[in-house]
């Protein structure tokens, strides 16, 4: 590999691989960060004006309502990643090993088809929504923005499970224990 033409020594390479395990590791986390923080503010301004000016906004509540619905979208993400999502794993985890490995690949493959018809039928509230034109009634822009969340959401939990599985084929053909995911709740 050639150096960087900024002449700092380092491959190219190695910059855009660093940025894409850094937005692997924590994209969502910064996402997450974002919408919370919208939501944060925007209620607490509402708050203000309400109390305060004895004023509100339409704009306010429906900007909050839909940065939750991405806030939403995006933590399934991220539980799927983390495999700290809501499952009944009882059973699995009375399986030898290897049968607990293949039960998570197969369970994560009959995720990834539910994504995969789930994003085929969000789509279409999307581009039904850009053919009509339909805008929001209070922020007066394009209700597609806010309804790409489901299809973005789906996007996000298919590319999460399918590292999920790379990932389990790779330890079970290694030898090595499936990664069981966090614990939220003891």
């Amino acid at each position: 590999m050639q150096p960087d033409r900024a002449g700092g020594g380092e491959p190219e390479g190695s910059r855009l691989t660093r940025c894409l395990r850094a937005i692997d590791r924590n994209g969502e986390r910064w996402l997450l960060l974002t919408f919370y923080t919208l939501i944060v503010l925007t209620i607490a301004v509402e708050v203000i004006r309400r109390f305060a000016l004895s004023y509100s906004s339409l704009w306010g509540e429906e900007a909050a309502r839909y940065a939750f619905v991405y806030l939403a979208w995006i933590g399934c993400a991220v539980a799927v990643r983390d495999r700290c999502h809501i499952r009944i794993d009882f059973a699995v985890r009375l399986l030898p090993r290897r049968a607990r490995a293949v039960a998570n690949i197969f369970g994560d493959l009959m995720a990834v088809l539910l994504a995969v018809f789930a994003l085929y039928w969000s789509i279409d509230p999307v581009l039904t929504s850009i053919r009509f034109g339909s805008v929001t009634h209070g922020l007066e822009i394009s209700l597609a923005w806010f309804l790409v969340a489901v299809p973005f959401g789906f996007l996000l939990i298919m590319l999460r499970l399918v590292q999920s599985i790379r990932r389990d084929v790779s330890d079970l053909r290694h030898g090595r224990p499936v990664y069981e995911g966090e614990q939220i709740f003891d």
